[in-house]
């Protein structure tokens, strides 16, 4: 049984944001972690064990509820997985200010949770970095959705992406 070449696997090679894509044409879904909805090019397996080619022109980070539009036709829906991932709780404004700069200083993708809290990946050393800046600390399971970052255009669900023939960003 001779294995999948590169060139012999549906390429999705554009995202459409979640609600521009038409539903209707969706041929499966993928799950992934954060860390691998920020991608350029990667073979990737949907949700059904079916394998296609991830080939963007540049690295984007794929979002809940996008569509990997296929080339030929059809869409995969991104699913964003539950992941393990660290909650830091502040007592007020200014000590979640003072978190937030400390894990941003870290160059750490954060998302922020309500009006008190951060979200971040698991980790030895940012946990006993905010454990000892007074942080509450708690283990949750969910979905990551960090920030977009000072050049990401705009809040976690805005990414550069394409409708059609023109592309622009949000």
């Amino acid at each position: 049984m001779m294995s999948l070449m590169a060139d012999d696997l549906k390429r999705a090679t554009a995202i459409i944001p979640s609600g521009y894509w038409p539903a209707a044409q969706m041929v499966g879904t993928v799950t992934l972690i954060y860390a691998d909805r920020c991608r350029r090019r990667i073979r990737l397996t949907d949700d059904s064990g079916k394998p296609f080619l991830l080939d963007l022109e540049r690295p984007m980070r794929l979002a809940d509820g996008d569509g990997l539009q296929l080339m030929g036709h059809g869409f995969i829906k991104v699913v964003a997985a539950v992941e393990t991932l660290l909650e830091a709780r502040a007592k007020d404004a200014k000590h979640l200010a003072r978190l937030a700069w400390h894990v941003g200083n870290r160059h750490t993708a954060a998302e922020m949770v309500g009006d008190n809290a951060l979200r971040l990946v698991d980790d030895a050393v940012l946990r006993a970095m905010l454990k000892g800046l007074g942080a509450e600390l708690i283990t949750v399971q969910a979905p990551f959705h960090p920030e977009g970052g000072a050049y990401a255009g705009g809040d976690a669900t805005h990414h550069d992406h394409e409708h059609g023939p023109h592309t622009h960003t949000h």
